[in-house]
């Protein structure tokens, strides 16, 4: 069912395509909705005129005539209801007979061959008793079912556009305009045209034009669309912003990181279309069902044919049994019953900061056994702050141990080092020129300063080295030590605070049935205080980035289904390993990540989220399969007429009602899916 092939067509192809179709990844150019907004209208249109023409055809048919006991015949009125009738079958039956030789040319039988070959049977059979054939012409019920299918497919298309909406939502978040700084003035440019280095005026109100960092001014602003944080974030000089956020009160000006294609947002809405276009487990098992159920619809209209006419039944009864067969079994909601949960669970997550990569692992998610957090940024705020810091060395003064610590940390990402400099930064420290710079891996770093090498390093690097550590730290600090010349000349002593809403996490979890798991680098007795404190089933302590990967896999040889959360960087082994790898407040770097799920946030309460979220979309897909199976080994029967002796026996019309019927279900259903 090629719909990009055929503009008439708005059934979305359940074997090939999305059921969105393309949606653009650059500012407001999105294909996608003009595409079906047109195929909706065409549609409609059909749907009216087959209607307008639907009354006279029943009026003059012989069978409804013979029912209101009325004669308003008349010569040649046999030829008026073929002409009628030839319209409606042409006219309104196009885009499934179109959609019959898009699917015989793809090799993919589907729904728009069973009701293509349902309305050709019932016209030619039709034409063929006003040519002189006997018996009963099918012409009203020719008309009826054609608009019932019209309709059916009309209220469907209305269903995918409401699914798409958010994605649609999403990629009109790029304004299509941005006020360029040119020299002392400024001019008004495409945004696609902007590229690195370009400085932009942001007004107030407006919505940011480009990922980059401000150079001038500061306000709020807010992200939600982008991250799901609903809370205004306020922006000042040298502050990263994302194209698609609205600014607040306060006048920015921006320079431009990357141009539009490689923004935040860009990634974000390729991400979304590429996830609803993945195909995962789950659909694919549908897909192959609904191949299956239009060759059982076929096979079954035939021999329910074949049957009646063996038991004596005239030739218009076998046909209208054969035909209602046909027309009941179509696999469109089998069809839809995954995509249209796809369409809607990958756009709303986005809104809410979670970016699904890999859409069986999302699936999935409802296996989960054991989660295993890394601490840092996770649970805790990730935001360590200098509590004491001492020497040990009388030659030393305690801020020449802070400033050396901080000289060696100035280059590093970690929140450990950001601490140290941010201490010494408000402490107006001058910080020295390094030399030869290392990374201890796991352990710590060094370099040479003023001629003396300095290192930086954890108790565990002490411990391997046969140093005694000189101090005693708290359960709930992290302390480095820095050496000089091989000896520990001091130390500086970090905590990180645990978010609040932590332990809601954790309680929502085990509510869930699933296990959660500390595993961090930090030493045991600052592991044991946060998994104590929190309620979690244990911890795994002092582990190096490499051992993660290891630690994982002996959760997963125990048996245990293992979700990983981690920051992404150091974490990519172990999130790889991971069945469901989750990386946590990646920011803009999302395309670089071995992770199958990033949360734009390092909100542990966004990680529940995901959990509970996985599980409602699974329920809703196994819903919506069990329901479009349901519905067809029920209906199957009663179409060929297994219920005829008591007097139960399903019109074509009506057979394509409970089809219609049984779509719009299986549509309503995934739009009732929410993020809790």
């Amino acid at each position: 069912m090629t719909h990009e092939a055929h503009a008439h067509h708005p059934t979305p192809d359940h074997h090939h395509d999305s059921p969105l179709g393309p949606v653009e990844t650059g500012h407001a150019n999105h294909s996608g909705h003009g595409h079906h907004a047109g195929m909706i209208d065409d549609f409609k249109k059909r749907f009216y005129v087959v209607l307008g023409l639907t009354v006279p055809i029943m009026a003059l048919s012989p069978m409804i005539r013979h029912w209101l006991r009325v004669d308003w015949g008349f010569p040649g009125s046999d030829y008026v209801l073929l002409l009628l009738a030839s319209f409606v079958f042409f006219y309104g039956g196009w885009p499934f007979l179109t959609g019959l030789v898009d699917e015989i040319k793809s090799r993919s039988l589907g729904m728009m061959t069973l009701v293509a070959v349902a309305i050709t049977v019932a016209y030619a059979y039709s034409v063929a008793i006003v040519l002189g054939l006997e018996g009963m012409d099918f012409f009203w019920e020719l008309a009826t079912l054609i608009l019932i299918m019209l309709l059916g497919h009309w209220i469907e298309m209305k269903s995918i556009m409401s699914a798409s909406r958010e994605l649609e939502l999403l990629v009109q978040l790029m304004p299509s305009d941005a006020h360029l700084v040119h020299g002392d003035h400024v001019m008004d440019v495409k945004t696609e045209t902007l590229k690195a280095g370009d400085i932009i005026l942001v007004k107030p109100g407006e919505k940011i034009a480009a990922d980059g960092e401000i150079v001038e001014g500061k306000s709020f602003l807010n992200e939600s669309m982008l991250t799901g944080e609903s809370r205004p974030i306020e922006k000042n000089f040298n502050d990263k912003v994302i194209a698609g956020s609205i600014n607040g009160e306060g006048s920015l000006k921006v320079k431009v990181t990357h141009g539009s294609k490689d923004s935040y947002l860009a990634q974000v809405i390729k991400l979304v279309t590429d996830a609803q276009d993945a195909k995962s487990k789950t659909q694919l098992l549908a897909d192959r069902a609904a191949k299956w159920l239009t060759l059982i619809a076929l096979f079954s209209g035939a021999a329910t044919f074949i049957v009646w006419l063996v038991l004596g039944k005239d030739l218009a009864f076998a046909m209208e049994r054969m035909v209602t067969v046909i027309v009941i079994c179509c696999p469109h909601a089998l069809g839809l019953a995954v995509p249209l949960v796809v369409a809607r669970s990958t756009a709303i997550s986005a809104q809410s900061g979670l970016l699904i990569k890999d859409r069986t692992a999302f699936e999935n998610s409802h296996k989960i056994s054991t989660l295993v957090f890394d601490k840092t940024g996770t649970l805790t705020r990730g935001e360590f702050n200098v509590v004491r810091y001492e020497s040990l060395n009388t030659a030393y003064e305690k801020g020449q141990i802070l400033a050396l610590a901080a000289s060696l940390e100035g280059n590093s990402e970690h929140p450990i080092a950001t601490g140290i400099v941010k201490k010494s930064k408000e402490l107006n420290q001058k910080l020295s020129p390094l030399k030869d710079f290392k990374a201890i891996t796991g352990k710590g770093i060094q370099a040479n300063i003023d001629g003396r090498a300095v290192k930086v390093v954890s108790p565990l690097f002490l411990r391997e080295n046969n140093l005694v550590e000189p101090i005693q730290s708290t359960e709930a600090e992290t302390v480095v030590y820095v050496m000089i010349d091989d000896t520990v000349a001091g130390f500086v002593a970090l905590a990180d605070e645990v978010r609040p809403e932590s332990a809601e996490v954790i309680r929502v979890l085990r509510s869930q049935n699933i296990k959660t798991l500390l595993l961090t680098g930090d030493n045991k007795a600052v592991a044991k205080t946060v998994s104590d404190a929190l309620g979690m089933d244990g911890f795994m302590a002092e582990v190096l980035p490499h051992q993660k990967l290891e630690k994982i896999k002996e959760l997963q040889s125990k048996g245990e289904f293992v979700a990983m959360t981690g920051d992404g960087v150091n974490d990519a082994p172990a999130l790889a390993q991971a069945d469901v790898g989750i990386a946590v407040g990646s920011g803009s770097d999302i395309a670089a990540e071995t992770s199958d799920i990033v949360l734009v946030n390092s909100n542990p309460r966004d990680v529940a989220n995901l959990i509970l979220f996985g599980k409602a979309t699974y329920r809703k897909m196994i819903q919506n399969l069990a329901w479009a199976t349901g519905y067809n080994v029920v209906a199957l029967p009663l179409a060929a007429g297994v219920l005829y002796s008591v007097g139960i026996m399903l019109s074509p019309a009506v057979g394509a009602v409970l089809m219609s019927v049984s779509t719009v279900v299986v549509a309503i259903n995934a739009r009732m899916l929410r993020i809790k």
